[in-house]
């Protein structure tokens, strides 16, 4: 899944324009389409979570054995995947805005196309997912306003988010819906739909939120339906009636975000 790459896309000055000055509930009753109400709740929960400070960081965390690093620069990035592994052996998968390469202590080495694809593909997701909602105003996302929904007696704005084929990756058939607090605008609960390997949907329920560097983050409980339903939009509903199974934990470690040199 997720198998285009994140760029530094940002909004126009003008839809940054939109809406200036008023609350988010006078901008949602001013909308004329179903995408300005969307991408009203959209800019408030990325000011939320950290707004500009997206654009230029350097991250470092720990994730499922691996440690990560997210340079964002001036419309450039370095993302760093790091193991060592029983050998004492260093692997580095390192993704730029030119592609991926991979080192072993130190050395680049070639890789097939299809690992290359591979490679590049688990480092950016991991990266999308911990980075959210930074990157809901991408040229290629298309997002619809699907109204409101309740979680655990708290009121949630329902974005539901699609790609244009066109700098949309491989894997622009993929979706997503966002549930954005409606009073706090942190985003708390997401679910997709994916094609890749067969495909899937799953629904992940933040926990652990924390911030660093003046960026929220959080960790997840993912949890799949148990009837196999893809209607990723009804997913709140199943939670809710407890029909999702817990099949993993997202968990983030040692967060540690700096400005890049």
């Amino acid at each position: 899944m997720l198998l285009f790459i994140v760029l530094f896309a940002c909004t126009s000055q003008d839809k940054q324009a939109v809406g200036k000055g008023l609350s988010v509930a006078e901008q949602l009753q001013l909308a004329t389409t179903s995408e300005d109400s969307a991408a009203a709740v959209v800019r408030a929960s990325i000011e939320r979570h950290g707004g500009d400070r997206f654009q230029n960081l350097d991250l470092h965390f720990i994730f499922r054995q691996h440690s990560y690093r997210a340079i964002r620069k001036e419309g450039r990035f370095v993302y760093t995947r790091s193991l060592v592994d029983e050998t004492g052996t260093l692997i580095e998968d390192v993704l730029t805005n030119e592609g991926l390469y991979r080192t072993i202590d130190g050395k680049r080495v070639p890789l097939s196309e299809k690992d290359s694809t591979d490679y590049s593909n688990s480092v950016n997701s991991v990266i999308y997912f911990i980075l959210q909602p930074a990157f809901l105003t991408d040229p290629a996302v298309q997002a619809a306003y699907l109204g409101t929904g309740l979680l655990k007696g708290q009121p949630y704005h329902k974005i539901h988010i699609t790609f244009r084929q066109e700098g949309g990756g491989t894997d622009y058939e993929d979706e997503f819906v966002y549930w954005i607090h409606r009073d706090s605008f942190t985003m708390d609960y997401l679910a997709y739909n994916y094609l890749t390997n067969g495909g899937g949907a799953r629904f992940r329920e933040g926990y652990n939120f924390r911030e660093a560097g003046s960026l929220r983050f959080a960790d997840y409980i993912n949890y799949k339906p148990s009837d196999d339903s893809r209607l990723v939009a009804a997913f709140d509903s199943l939670f809710e009636a407890g029909q999702m199974i817990e099949v993993s934990r997202i968990i983030n470690d040692s967060i540690e975000v700096s400005l890049p040199e």
